[in-house]
């Protein structure tokens, strides 16, 4: 039977998909990344405590910025009983800088759960019932700590399958087939390996811009690469300007210690130490919310911090303490010390600030 020039480019990427493992695992063997929470490739599964860990610590932060926290966080609480055995409020200041606090109060819950069961599960189910750890971390922490196939996609897979099998679809409406593809693709054997090399290769060679389709193993039979345009995967929509918020943070000084306030435990950097602050709105800021009736004075200048959804513009006004009017509980922080504290970045930045105009 002939067989056109179509069918027959389609039947030949349909058998270079086929071989998509082999490939992928042949290059992971040679270009691994050495990241300390894994286990060379081809050897016995790491420590399920380091897997999970660093995937918490991963998650919207960069392997760069995590490595070195990594071994810090590890260093002063080396085991998951350490770390449920840890008081919360050590754990959120040693998250400090790494954003998306909620992460640090799950991280510290499910330690508690997984120390009280005496170790973590090795099924994707019961990973999932862990607090804090969703479909991808379970995923994840079953694969690579323990040998389970599963069908791991982080950002980089997404980007790479998507690209493999040229998906026109956009995201995030794409998501369950780019899934349902990286299921064919998922190998029975050494799934934990090809998880970290799917990672490795969009984190190395299959990148958002400028991908470097002549070093891939997995350019005979991608089609994104076929088209010509890889870089055009996976498809986005629009991205949505962020809208922006405005507010006050206040500097109250008594002596050389400065106020400080503990965030509601529920919502936006819940439960931290934070300077005081005025609400966060479209209008224009003011000394609404100050904590002190007192002869305030604005810098020049504001602190500027982009959440997920939303940009955030802070004013800074400064002022020393009047003698009374002030809870007796306040909080009050050496100033000179005030790195200590683990304030959330964007007060750190604020606190920086107000230091340097002293």
């Amino acid at each position: 039977m002939l067989v056109d020039g179509a069918g027959s480019a389609e039947a030949a990427m349909r058998a270079a998909t086929a071989t998509v493992p082999q490939r992928l695992l042949a290059w992971y063997d040679r270009h691994a990344r050495r990241l300390p929470w894994r286990s060379p490739p081809g050897t016995p599964p790491a420590d399920p405590y380091r897997v999970w860990l660093s995937e918490v610590m991963l998650q919207q932060t960069t392997v760069a910025a995590v490595a070195p926290r990594f071994a810090r966080l590890l260093a002063r609480w080396p085991s998951v009983a350490a770390l449920a055995a840890a008081p919360l409020d050590d754990v959120l200041h040693e998250w400090a800088g790494l954003g998306y606090y909620a992460r640090a109060r799950n991280l510290h819950a499910c330690a508690q759960a997984v120390a009280a069961a005496g170790g973590f599960p090795d099924t994707e189910a019961g990973l999932r019932a862990l607090p804090g750890v969703g479909d991808y971390t379970a995923a994840a922490i079953a694969s690579i700590a323990f040998g389970r196939r599963a069908v791991v996609v982080d950002g980089n897979v997404e980007r790479v399958v998507a690209r493999l099998f040229a998906l026109e679809q956009p995201l995030p409406g794409a998501r369950p087939t780019i899934r349902r593809l990286t299921d064919t693709i998922t190998p029975d054997l050494r799934a934990g390996d090809f998880a970290q090399g799917m990672m490795d290769l969009g984190a190395t060679i299959c990148t958002p811009r400028a991908p470097a389709c002549a070093l891939c193993p997995l350019r005979e039979g991608c089609a994104g690469f076929a088209s010509g345009r890889p870089e055009a995967y996976p498809v986005k929509p629009p991205r949505a300007a962020k809208p922006q918020r405005l507010g006050t943070a206040f500097w109250l000084t008594r002596g050389d210690k400065v106020l400080l306030v503990r965030r509601p435990a529920k919502g936006l950097l819940g439960g931290l130490l934070a300077l005081p602050t005025g609400p966060w709105s479209d209008a224009a800021p003011g000394l609404d919310g100050a904590p002190a009736a007192a002869r305030w004075r604005l810098l020049d200048g504001t602190v500027q911090h982009v959440f997920t959804h939303f940009r955030l513009t802070l004013a800074l006004a400064t002022a020393a303490a009047p003698s009374d009017g002030l809870a007796p509980d306040a909080i009050w922080w050496q100033a000179d010390r005030i790195d200590e504290a683990g304030l959330p970045t964007l007060f750190a930045r604020a606190a920086a600030r107000f230091r340097e105009d002293t």
